[in-house]
């Protein structure tokens, strides 16, 4: 009796997540002038980037101890994990929160939270045609090199995983501050420079003061960027690898119980503000 009850369910859920994800990514390719200026933007940091770190090191082939090869791979395979990993995701929840479809969507059957973290895949879906392109160009620039490694290559490509499904969970929570103030423009602005600096998109943590890496560290956002990349350009991947990749693993954890416990909160909220 249980099982017939479960299966409904968890076909109404799978349809959910697949709609979501296929709404928000036709979403992002409404407007054709948008989706092009994406591309040609990306195209843009990814070549800027490139020629930026080229005169940083000029002809020197080692800096700080980091060849400049893999400063540059790094640097540019950042632009197309940013992009990615941290596109405009919070339009939908804050259209919902406005004009009071949220309600539905925690009166559904299915939870809303899986669905609000679908779309933000479908919005990562929107970005690939950009990432793509752009991955095109570096390549053709000789500016991505080949996994320092196989094993660093399959060891960033779990990584990547990992982080982005950090970057998911993040993303998510930072997009509930709408249930308290109705606009997320301003958190997500300052979320978003904090990220792309503390993750190292910007400024690969090898370059920066020891203390300030230790304190980056310890945040989440370093594991959606620094870590993969690292992993990629590490020619020498051993156990400090599996600790990196053991400590995402951690903040998905601890990712996924501060999101449920805003989450509770924030619907608590709705509620009260709906009387």
């Amino acid at each position: 009796m249980s099982v017939a009850v479960q299966r409904p369910q968890g076909r109404l859920l799978v349809d959910g997540i697949s709609a979501s994800i296929s709404h928000a990514a036709r979403a992002q390719f409404a407007f054709r002038a948008s989706t092009w200026t994406g591309i040609v933007g990306c195209v843009l940091q990814v070549i800027l980037v490139h020629l930026v770190w080229s005169a940083v090191y000029g002809s020197r082939t080692d800096v700080a101890g980091v060849a400049q090869v893999d400063a540059i791979t790094y640097a540019v395979l950042g632009v197309l994990t940013t992009t990615l990993f941290q596109p405009f995701i919070f339009d939908s929840m804050l259209g919902r929160l406005r004009t009071g479809a949220i309600a539905f969507d925690v009166m559904r059957p299915i939870s809303a939270v899986p669905l609000a973290l679908a779309r933000q895949v479908g919005g990562t879906v929107g970005q690939l045609p950009a990432a793509a392109t752009a991955l095109v160009v570096g390549l053709a620039l000789g500016a991505i090199a080949l996994p320092g490694t196989w094993l660093s290559g399959l060891a960033c490509l779990l990584s990547l995983a990992l982080g982005f499904a950090i970057a998911l969970l993040v993303n998510f929570t930072v997009g509930l501050v709408g249930f308290w103030t109705l606009e997320v423009g301003g958190a997500f602005l300052i979320y978003r420079m904090l990220a792309q600096f503390s993750s190292g998109a910007l400024i690969p943590l090898w370059f920066m003061p020891d203390w300030l890496t230790g304190v980056l560290t310890l945040l989440p956002f370093s594991a959606q960027v620094f870590v993969p990349l690292s992993i990629y350009v590490d020619r020498a991947p051993g156990w400090h690898t599996v600790q990196a990749i053991g400590l995402q693993a951690l903040w998905i954890l601890v990712l996924i119980a501060l999101a449920a416990l805003v989450w509770r909160r924030a619907v608590r909220r709705l509620v009260i503000f709906g009387g």
